[in-house]
């Protein structure tokens, strides 16, 4: 991505620079005209491109906003014993308002959606049969943003009362300098929920390395379980896995859902990083100096004793030689992908919600979830139990970017803090308010 990168910017350059005969009248980037770049067919579709490749920074999906929900979440069962100090602040529970790393996820987070608006604004370019797709990848790439920002920056959907509380400003225009304030939470994720429902209707369940149905519908399941409305997560994530059904699979083995340089038949949605281009945050913090990575996540017996004897996830962990610390096999290819939805999660997910709905769409909830402990090795349950559901979600998908959002939608805690707590919300960065003071800043970090 990194060279369409390169030829995307050039290219975007070229063609603003070559619309200016003065120089000297150049205006501010965020007054350009987007009918100055994103005039053709495939001007549109290359910024298209440039959207996912936004998308794969480091200081988003590429895997820092993973790594700082395990940090956050981490509830004793992890250490960050790193040199840098803003995740080491984000573990210990003590974010400032300059926090580099909090900074960076709003700052880009909002220029990935900046960009996603102004493909959304020269719709009327696309040739019209590939347009309904166009679209719905813009879509699922803004409300896959806003997502993860309103579960960051503002308090959980079960804390208090969503439709007061405040989440993120919601920008709609392209180039939008003007001060918005933060929408309710509940308007964030009315929003998300309306992107991401006519991405799953409008795109293809097989569209190669990018957004397709299934992704869709599997992110619209997370909105719906942050909700607890789980009706709607049930059918969301039966949806995709209709869908997913002769495209995608469970991996024969569980240490093969992981590590790998093209995506696997599990992998739903992935990051994609080569040899020449992109880079794994989660291999970087996650993995031993020996595999290229900064060792700097360290897995504590807390976490370990989870495991049932015979679990072959128990045993996906390694002991660093250098200084004897245990880290997870998950990432320790530094050009592997960065898996974001696995085809598990939807059938934890489709488990859970049948299961608090007293239904069983699709499956069973026992069936779907000895279908994930037969793959590691278990045998069956054959009457779960909602805390078997739970647990099997939990080390299933451990250290994949869930904790702190696991944490705040069943109400737990984390290192002490009450799921509710404010040291669990990240704090408006200061130079946004500084820009925008009509930003409120949340609660515990001063006005």
């Amino acid at each position: 991505m990194k060279n369409i990168k390169i030829y995307s910017i050039l290219f975007l350059s070229l063609l603003i620079l070559g619309s200016c005969t003065d120089e000297l009248d150049l205006n501010p980037p965020q007054d350009i005209d987007n009918s100055i770049a994103l005039n053709t067919d495939a001007n549109v579709k290359t910024v298209l491109v440039g959207a996912y490749d936004a998308l794969s920074d480091t200081d988003l999906f590429g895997g820092n906003t993973q790594r700082n929900s395990e940090l956050l979440g981490a509830d004793d069962e992890l250490q960050f014993s790193g040199t840098f100090g803003d995740p080491s602040d984000i573990w210990r529970k003590e974010i400032t308002v300059i926090n580099g790393d909090v900074a960076d996820l709003w700052l880009d987070g909002y220029r990935t959606i900046n960009i996603t608006n102004n493909i959304l604004a020269a719709l009327d370019v696309v040739n019209e049969e590939d347009r309904s797709t166009v679209e719905a990848e813009a879509r699922f790439i803004r409300g896959m943003m806003y997502f993860e920002l309103v579960l960051f920056f503002g308090p959980s959907y079960s804390d208090g009362d969503p439709a007061t509380n405040l989440g993120v400003p919601l920008v709609t225009e392209p180039n939008d300098v003007n001060p918005v304030d933060r929408a309710t939470v509940s308007a964030v994720y009315d929003f998300v929920i309306d992107d991401l429902s006519f991405a799953a209707a409008n795109l293809p369940a097989d569209n190669g390395v990018y957004a397709n149905s299934v992704a869709a519908g599997a992110l619209l399941s997370r909105v719906y379980l942050q909700q607890g409305d789980y009706a709607s997560a049930r059918d969301a994530s039966d949806a995709a896995l209709t869908a997913a059904d002769g495209i995608y699979d469970l991996e024969g083995s569980f240490d093969a859902a992981f590590n790998n340089q093209s995506n696997g038949i599990e992998d739903v949605f992935s990051i994609q990083v080569t040899t020449q281009d992109g880079a794994n945050n989660m291999q970087l913090f996650f993995a031993s100096s020996s595999l290229g990575g900064r060792g700097d996540i360290e897995i504590f017996a807390k976490h370990l004793n989870l495991y049932e004897a015979g679990d072959d996830r128990g045993s996906f962990f390694y002991t660093d030689a250098a200084t004897g610390d245990t880290r997870t096999s998950k990432w320790t290819d530094q050009f592997a992908n960065v898996t974001f939805i696995r085809l598990a999660e939807l059938y934890l997910t489709r488990a859970e919600s049948n299961f608090r709905e007293g239904t069983a769409v699709g499956a069973t909830p026992a069936s779907d979830l000895n279908m994930i402990r037969n793959r590691a090795g278990l045998g069956d349950i054959t009457t779960p139990t909602l805390a078997d559901i739970l647990n099997e979600r939990k080390l299933e998908l451990a250290f994949e970017g869930h904790s702190i959002h696991e944490i705040k939608r069943l109400q737990g805690s984390s290192d002490g803090f009450s799921y509710s707590a404010p040291e669990l919300v990240f704090p408006i960065p200061d130079r946004e308010r500084n820009i925008n003071p009509g930003l409120q800043q949340n609660d515990g970090y001063g006005n």
